[in-house]
C-alpha cells in the first residue's frame, strides 16, 4: 500500500487553539510508498501555517486520477471527528469545489485527452454503511441485505447498482441524488451529523487501441462517519449503537491501515463491513490518502489528539 496523510484545520468558530487554524502538509509513506518528506512549511505534521485551499489539496490527489486509468486501485477518504469539515473536504461548496467533484471532473478530463489511444468504460456506485449494514444509495427503496463478495477484478458488493457514465455531468446528477438518501441526525456535537460511512466508488476499464491490452482501476472517495467520544454525545438507544459501531468500525480501519503499512502477514480486513468493502484498496498494490480532520477549537483537544494518532498508525 502506497500511504499519505494530510492534516486540515477544521471551520472554526468558538474559542480556538493558538495555531489550529493551520494545516500541514506532512507526506509519510508506508510500504513501498513515499518516505516521510518535509510539509509545506518545511516539517511534516506541525499545525500553525497557512490554511490550504481545496485546490492545494487537490494537488496531493491528481496523480492518483492517472493511477486508475493506469490500472491502480486508489482509496482516497476524510478522518475526524464530528463537524471537523470531513465532508466539506469531501463535496466543497458551492463556491469553491472539494475533492469529489474536482477528482471526478478531472478523470474525465484524462479520459478525453487518451481517447486516440484508449477506450474507457467508467461505471460509478454509491453505497453508505449504517450499524454495518450497507446501503445502495442509488437504489434506496430496496431492503435486500448487501453483502461483499470475491470476483475476477478483487472484492464488490452484491446485487449494488452500477450505473455506466460517460461524463463528469452524469456523476454529478447521481451523487446529487444519492446525497439526499444519506442517514444523518442530531447528535448533540453537530446538528446534522452524518451517521454512515459514504463510498463513492468508480470502476474504469480500458483497452490500448494499439496493442489490445487491458487494464482496470478502482476509485474510492470516503466520506467517514465522525469519530467521537461517547461521553460528549449524550446518546442512548438507537443513537448509542451507531456512535460504538462508527468508533468500532474506525478502530478496524486503523488496524488495517496499521497491519498494511507494517506489512503484516495477516491484514484483519473482516472485522467491519468498511474494511471489508474497501479490501482491495487498502492492499499492498493500492493507493490510499488519508485526509486528517482536526478542529482548531480549545473544547476539542482531545479529539484533534486522537485523529493525529491515528494518522501516526499510517506510518
Amino acid at each position: 500500500m502506497e500511504g499519505w496523510w494530510k492534516e486540515r484545520g477544521g471551520q472554526g468558530g468558538d474559542q480556538e487553539v493558538e495555531g489550529g487554524r493551520g494545516a500541514s502538509l506532512g507526506e509519510l509513506g508506508a510500504g513501498e510508498g513515499k518516505g516521510g518528506g518535509g510539509g509545506a512549511e518545511g516539517g511534516g505534521g506541525g499545525g500553525g501555517g497557512e490554511r490550504l485551499t481545496e485546490g492545494q489539496v487537490f494537488e496531493e490527489v491528481e496523480a492518483l486520477v492517472t493511477s486508475v486509468l493506469d490500472g491502480y486501485n486508489v482509496c482516497i477518504f476524510a478522518y475526524g471527528q464530528t463537524g471537523s469539515g470531513k465532508t466539506f473536504t469531501m463535496e466543497g461548496s458551492n463556491q469553491e469545489k472539494g475533492i469529489n467533484p474536482r477528482t471526478l471532473a478531472r478523470l474525465f478530463e484524462m479520459i478525453a485527452n487518451k481517447s486516440q489511444d484508449f477506450t474507457y468504460t467508467v461505471e460509478f456506485s454509491i453505497l453508505e454503511i449504517y450499524n454495518e449494514e450497507i446501503k445502495d444509495l442509488l437504489e434506496p427503496g430496496g431492503n435486500k441485505k448487501l453483502e461483499v463478495r470475491q470476483g475476477p477484478d478483487g472484492n464488490y458488493v452484491q446485487d449494488l447498482f452500477l450505473a455506466r457514465v460517460s461524463s463528469y455531468e452524469e456523476v454529478i446528477k447521481l451523487w446529487s441524488k444519492a446525497r439526499d438518501n444519506r442517514t444523518t441526525f442530531n447528535n448533540n456535537i453537530n446538528e446534522h451529523s452524518s451517521r454512515s460511512h459514504l463510498v463513492l466508488s468508480v470502476y474504469a476499464r480500458g483497452e490500448n487501441r494499439s496493442t489490445g491490452v487491458q487494464s482496470y482501476g478502482k476509485l474510492h472517495l470516503v466520506d467517514l462517519a465522525g469519530s467521537e467520544r461517547l461521553s460528549r454525545t449524550n446518546a442512548t438507544g438507537d443513537r448509542l449503537k451507531e456512535a460504538q459501531n462508527i468508533n468500532k468500525s474506525l478502530s478496524a480501519l486503523g488496524d488495517v491501515i496499521a497491519a498494511a503499512a507494517g506489512k503484516q502477514g495477516h491484514i484483519p480486513y473482516r472485522n467491519s463491513k468498511l474494511t471489508h468493502v474497501l479490501q482491495d484498496s487498502l492492499g499492498q498494490d493500492s493507493k490510499t490518502l488519508m485526509i486528517v480532520q482536526s478542529s482548531p477549537l480549545v473544547r476539542d483537544v482531545g479529539e484533534s489528539i486522537c485523529s493525529l494518532q491515528f494518522a501516526t498508525r499510517a506510518r
